[in-house]
C-alpha cells in the first residue's frame, strides 16, 4: 500500500498540480491532504476546488480554520488587520459553501485499512501546534498527542519535512507542497509505503514552473490587495526560506520599542534580513 499526504498548499496552484502528478504516476493507493490548502499564494479557490474533486479525506489545517471563522463572533480581532491581508483575500474568493465544508473539517483521520497509524495536521489537540528539534518531550509531546495509542503519528504544518522518535513512537512531520521552508523550491510531499508490518518514509521533491506560479503574484492583483505581507508570501515561495514568522518576531520586537506601521516593518525587515 501506497499513500501520499500532501500538505501546507496555500494556495499555490502550479505546486499543487506538479505534486498531483507526480502522485498519479508514482500509482499511489490513497491520497490523504492534510491540511493548509489555502491562504499564502494566490490561487486559494482554485486549490480547493481541486482537492474537492479529488475525493480524498483532507483534514482541517490552521488556515482553514481561520477562513470559515473569519467575519464571525469566532474569529479574533486581529484578522481585521492589514497583517491577514492574505486571509482577506482567499475568504473573498471562498463560497458561503466552501467555507462551512472547512469549517467541518475533521481534526484527525484514522483509516481502517492504515494499521497503527493516525494523521493529524499539526497535532491531535490543535491545528496550530509547531514541533522542533527542541520541543519538550516530557510535558509538550505528551499534550499534544495526548491517549494516542498509534505507533505513527503523520503530521505537516512545520513545512520542513523530518522524523522524531518518541516515546516509542514516529512523528512523521511531511514537508509543504507550495511554501517548503528547506531552501529547496519544490512541491514536496510525504509517500509512505507498507514493507511488510512497517513503513517505509519517502519524503518527495517535486520541480515544478515556480516562475508560474511567481507570476500569479503579479497578473491577479493579489499584491496590490494583500500589501507587505503578500510581498513576504512571495519571497517566501521565491526563496523556500523562513520569512513571515521571523518577520512577525521582529515586527514585535521593534513595536515594543516604538510606534512602527505594518509596512514601515516590512520594509525594514527586507532590507536588514
Amino acid at each position: 500500500m501506497r499513500i501520499a499526504i500532501l500538505a501546507d498548499i496555500h494556495g499555490n496552484l502550479p505546486a499543487f498540480e506538479a505534486a498531483l502528478d507526480h502522485v498519479a504516476r508514482g500509482h499511489a493507493d490513497r491520497i490523504i491532504l492534510a491540511g493548509d490548502i489555502v491562504v499564502g499564494a494566490p490561487d486559494s479557490k482554485a486549490c480547493w476546488k481541486l482537492a474537492c474533486e479529488l475525493g480524498c479525506p483532507i483534514l482541517r489545517g490552521n488556515q482553514e480554520r481561520y477562513v470559515a471563522h473569519y467575519g464571525t463572533s469566532r474569529a479574533l480581532p486581529i484578522w481585521d488587520t492589514d497583517q491577514f491581508a492574505p486571509l482577506h483575500w482567499a475568504a473573498k474568493q471562498l463560497t458561503d459553501r466552501d467555507r462551512e465544508g472547512m469549517g467541518n473539517l475533521p481534526l484527525t483521520l484514522r483509516l481502517p485499512e492504515v494499521q497503527d497509524v493516525v494523521f493529524c495536521h499539526a497535532s491531535t489537540r490543535s491545528d496550530n501546534d509547531a514541533i522542533k528539534a527542541h520541543t519538550p518531550e516530557d510535558h509538550k509531546l505528551h499534550e499534544m498527542f495526548s491517549g494516542i495509542a498509534e505507533r505513527f503519528i503523520v503530521r505537516a504544518h512545520n513545512h520542513i519535512g523530518g522524523t522524531r522518535i518518541w516515546d516509542g513512537r514516529s512523528i512523521i512531520t511531511c514537508s509543504s507542497v507550495g511554501l517548503p521552508l528547506d531552501g529547496e523550491p519544490t512541491a514536496q510531499y510525504l509517500l509512505l509505503e507498507k514493507h511488510n508490518s512497517d513503513w517505509l518514509i519517502r519524503h518527495q521533491s517535486v520541480p515544478y514552473d515556480i516562475e508560474a506560479a511567481l507570476r500569479r503574484f503579479h497578473d491577479t492583483g493579489y499584491l496590490e490587495a494583500t500589501g507587505p505581507m503578500g510581498h513576504l508570501f512571495l519571497r517566501e515561495l521565491a526563496t523556500a526560506s523562513h520569512q513571515i514568522v521571523p518577520f512577525l518576531r521582529a515586527y514585535a520586537r521593534w513595536a515594543d520599542k516604538s510606534p512602527i506601521s505594518l509596512s514601515e516593518a516590512v520594509d525594514r525587515f527586507l532590507s536588514v534580513y
